[in-house]
């Protein structure tokens, strides 16, 4: 299925906003559900509709998984460069060290299609151009030690990632089999990536709001996917919020930010680093191809030190910038990035923050 064709049925179905709802009402169960496919097909045979195993391939500069050594000798001591001349006198230039890179692999599980409530068991271009997004960032030291939520996780690629370096990353979605099939790709990568931070697949439903319902502490393997008070305690400390692939519904992208309001008002301030896929769609009203989705999502969210499209004034809400992915090399190798793509770095301003 072509790239325009795919994304032309991912926006028509998700036209109803009854069919968006991660709760599909039992009389819309009976009819058969719309199934959508993503572009990110790496090995996929076709006609195939179980779970597939693909194996994506990360080229990442291997002096990132050394940086504590970069700058110490073996004691600890700052390592000084050299001034060396030779014997009239002339500086001797040392050649630059060419920078090397290793590769790891990627073990994910996922559909290769789905219908739109199921989509989190697929893989998605923007969660890949996420995936290089963290991969710099680790590159700089900038995510060491933090604590991180992802929402809408899916398959949990991205917040494998961040497991490398964090202190605790929680992967949330919606529905048994999604968070299931995050849980399997945890742990089939768990030897690969040798994390650092505790990885922890958790229930969040949008529509619920923030904060999920908790268990008690001591509650065994049977609730695995519940919050235990401790737990939204930690993601309320969050420094940084991850999500991709979230922007196509109106009615979830309501229910996502209502969710990340809550969420980003309390305990320490957050950033959300929000990547998407501006899916283009013909319309009636608009005689032209557009992209309603994101067009919606910008209604939420200002330019730093502007106003959002329906904002007449300064006021308490979420405020961004759109970074350059040119800026941003492609690390997992063999997919598109394409021109679709983007990742905002939003922030959400505090009505208290204002006086």
């Amino acid at each position: 299925m072509g790239s325009r064709v795919e994304s032309s049925a991912f926006s028509m179905a998700s036209g109803d906003s009854k069919e968006n709802r991660w709760d599909v009402e039992e009389e819309q169960e009976l009819e058969p559900e719309e199934e959508v496919m993503s572009e990110v097909h790496i090995g996929c045979p076709p006609g195939f509709s179980g779970p597939h195993i693909s194996r994506f391939t990360v080229s990442f500069p291997a002096d990132c998984d050394s940086r504590e050594n970069q700058l110490s000798g073996e004691d600890g001591s700052l390592k000084h460069q050299m001034v060396c001349v030779d014997e009239d006198g002339d500086l001797v230039l040392t050649r630059r060290r060419k920078l090397s890179t290793h590769c790891f692999t990627l073990i994910i599980q996922h559909s290769i299609t789905s219908s739109i409530p199921r989509v989190g068991l697929q893989v998605w271009k923007a969660e890949l151009a996420l995936s290089d997004f963290v991969l710099q960032m680790i590159s700089t030291s900038k995510l060491d030690d933090i604590i991180s939520v992802e929402l809408g996780a899916g398959t949990g690629l991205v917040g494998m990632l961040l497991a490398r370096v964090a202190k605790k990353v929680f992967l949330t979605d919606h529905g048994d089999d999604i968070l299931g099939n995050c849980l399997k790709n945890v742990h089939l990568n768990r030897g690969l990536l040798n994390h650092k931070a505790a990885l922890c697949v958790r229930e969040l439903d949008w529509f619920r709001q923030w904060p999920p319902e908790v268990r008690p502490e001591n509650v065994g393997s049977e609730e695995r996917f519940s919050w235990t008070c401790s737990e939204v305690e930690e993601a309320e400390s969050a420094a940084l919020i991850f999500a991709a692939d979230v922007i196509y519904s109106d009615d979830l992208t309501d229910a996502l930010f209502s969710t990340l309001k809550r969420l980003m008002s309390r305990g320490t301030e957050k950033i959300l680093y929000l990547a998407l896929e501006k899916r283009y769609n013909f319309s009636l009203n608009d005689m032209d191809v557009v992209a309603n989705g994101y067009s919606y999502f910008r209604h939420y969210v200002r330019d730093e030190g502007g106003r959002s499209i329906l904002d007449h004034e300064e006021s308490p809400g979420f405020v961004g910038r759109c970074i350059d992915l040119t800026q941003v090399p492609q690390y997992v190798l063999s997919y598109d990035r394409g021109n679709d793509v983007e990742i905002w770095e939003i922030k959400y301003i505090r009505e208290n923050s204002l006086s």
